[in-house]
């Protein structure tokens, strides 16, 4: 009888020594305790994490405003949404008082949407936050990273809601609108850009109310990349590119000549014609000031 206490004596106090290293481990850490919040991340998220991974994995620069200028972009570029739907910038009507195209003789790389300082801003898909700063000319921003490699830009905002490294749901506020940096009244400049390279975002987004994103496969070209293609003060003439082969077969310019008629001018071309005077100016080798002549033949890339 004594030699069974004693051994059940024993066989106890190993059990309250191993229960006691468990209740240590976290603080030891003999593995990676991380390893083991990913996963869990992953099991209760449905494979997220890995979302959250890649999403970083590259030019993750939270001080940059563009932690993309030595990377090279090779057109055409495919741009892929996994749903069909993304939220407007702000909560109100969206009113678009600038386009994405030439204005005032320079590059204007986002759209400028109406609002009043201090109405709310939020992303237009989901994503993680990488940048939260004020920067020159666009005054407080932040750009948030999305799943599909796309960045979008929300710059001259009056405060932040946001900080860099969190994860963001569409339609979660970033921050306040306001008129911060170079801006001449309140509005919200809305860029969408691909590895720095800035898209024109009514070809990706349609902006007419209905929140729905234009196709989930989408081919972008330089045309919807270089603003002088653009006008700031029309929208553009819409031509999807959804396949590949319809994208390197837009590659090749359609050029149209035009002849100069009494009374014309590069404003007035550049409305009848859809294409703006930056375009004709460069296809054309001429300045936004010269003087057309009646019959003069001027080339119109399309």
């Amino acid at each position: 009888m004594k030699l069974i206490i004693c051994i059940v004596f024993v066989f106890c106090s190993s059990i309250e020594g191993f229960t006691q290293s468990i209740t240590k481990f976290p603080d030891s850490k003999p593995f990676p305790y991380s390893l083991i919040e990913n996963d869990s991340l992953k099991e209760s998220t449905g494979g997220k994490s890995n979302d959250l991974i890649d999403i970083k994995s590259s030019h993750w620069d939270t001080t940059k405003f563009n932690p993309y200028k030595d990377e090279l972009v090779k057109f055409p570029i495919q741009i892929k949404f996994k749903d069909s739907l993304y939220r407007t910038p702000i909560l109100d009507s969206m009113v678009i008082t600038s386009r994405f195209g030439w204005r005032n003789r320079r590059a204007h790389k986002g759209i400028d949407i109406d609002l009043i300082t201090g109405d709310d801003v939020v992303s237009i898909l989901d994503g993680v936050v990488r940048f939260v700063r004020y920067h020159s000319g666009h005054g407080k921003v932040v750009i948030v990273r999305h799943y599909n490699g796309l960045e979008t830009v929300y710059a001259h905002l009056s405060s932040f809601a946001v900080k860099v490294n969190d994860s963001v749901k569409r339609g979660q506020v970033l921050g306040k609108g306001g008129a911060t940096g170079n801006a001449r009244g309140s509005h919200l400049h809305l860029v969408v850009n691909y590895k720095g390279v800035a898209i024109n975002p009514e070809y990706l987004f349609d902006f007419s109310g209905t929140n729905k994103i234009r196709s989930n496969e989408l081919w972008v070209t330089q045309r919807w990349t270089a603003p002088y293609y653009h006008s700031s003060k029309q929208k553009t003439k819409l031509e999807l590119l959804q396949t590949e082969e319809e994208a390197i077969a837009s590659l090749t310019k359609e050029k149209q000549i035009y002849i100069v008629k009494r009374g014309d001018t590069l404003s007035r071309i550049s409305r009848r014609n859809n294409v703006s005077i930056r375009a004709i100016c460069v296809a054309n080798n001429i300045k936004s000031t010269s003087v057309l002549k009646v019959g003069q033949k001027l080339v119109l890339e399309m």
